[in-house]
């Protein structure tokens, strides 16, 4: 339970380390960004099939593959949802400079804060069932790419606020409460597959199914809306094979 409850607290904690790198280093925002959103979303990539949905497939039984494939579209149908109700990120921006768009509307860049507190649930939620399985190593590489991720999503909160004349100790805040979000749902995820181990198949292939969600819908698209479509696509690249690698000899 230790080992959980730090990884949540990590988990949760990337997006206040990269709220702090925005307020330091606002310029280099968009290239940091898309490295380690690349990395992260490769990362994530081999993390979902060989971490969620692959044990889904083996725990599911005579069952697995029915189970599996429900709970991978369960999980991205519900992200949709999520989507149509408050989209996310590129969405919001609408691929405009984000400065401009929060001067012009400071309603939508709280909305743009909100978004990403709301996505962040069922992030958090796939890392704690991660730890369902009983592979630590595997839930810690799966946890290690969500915070990856909320290292820029992080990032990415301070400059709208700041530029809509939101204080700094608020904006703070703002970044710090979607941190706090990611570590509840870590804590019901695993808390979820503790208490009814049954539903662990469907668990793990829904958590992938969100994963594979966040990487296709939001992160490959936001890495690619700066003109580094190539740098992107080999720093994904990159983090995948680092995951594979780390499976194959940590086994």
């Amino acid at each position: 339970m230790t080992i959980v409850l730090l990884t949540a607290l990590g988990v949760g904690g990337a997006t206040i380390i990269g709220a702090l790198i925005g307020f330091i280093f606002k310029n280099l925002t968009h290239k940091f960004s898309d490295i380690v959103l690349s990395f992260a979303a490769g990362v994530m990539l081999a993390a979902a099939v060989l971490g969620l949905i692959l044990p889904s497939l083996e725990y599911g039984g005579d069952w697995g593959l029915l189970i599996t494939v429900i709970g991978i579209f369960v999980g991205a149908v519900s992200l949709t949802l999520i989507d149509k109700l408050v989209p996310h990120l590129h969405k919001l921006m609408g691929g405009e400079n984000e400065e401009q768009h929060a001067k012009a509307n400071l309603n939508k860049v709280l909305l743009f804060v909100l978004a990403i507190g709301i996505h962040n649930l069922p992030e958090g939620i796939a890392a704690g069932v991660g730890f369902g399985s009983g592979n630590t190593t595997q839930a810690l590489i799966i946890a290690g790419g969500i915070a990856l991720q909320n290292i820029p999503e992080g990032m990415v909160i301070i400059g709208p606020m700041l530029s809509a004349g939101v204080s700094k100790t608020k904006t703070f805040v703002c970044a710090m409460i979607t941190g706090l979000v990611e570590v509840v749902g870590t804590l019901i995820g695993y808390f979820a597959v503790s208490v009814a181990t049954v539903i662990l198949p469907f668990a793990l292939a829904f958590a992938g199914g969100t994963m594979l969600y966040v990487i296709s819908d939001e992160m490959i698209p936001e890495t690619h809306a700066h003109g580094s479509e190539r740098g992107a696509t080999f720093s994904l690249l990159i983090g995948f094979c680092l995951m594979l690698v780390m499976d194959i000899l940590l086994g």
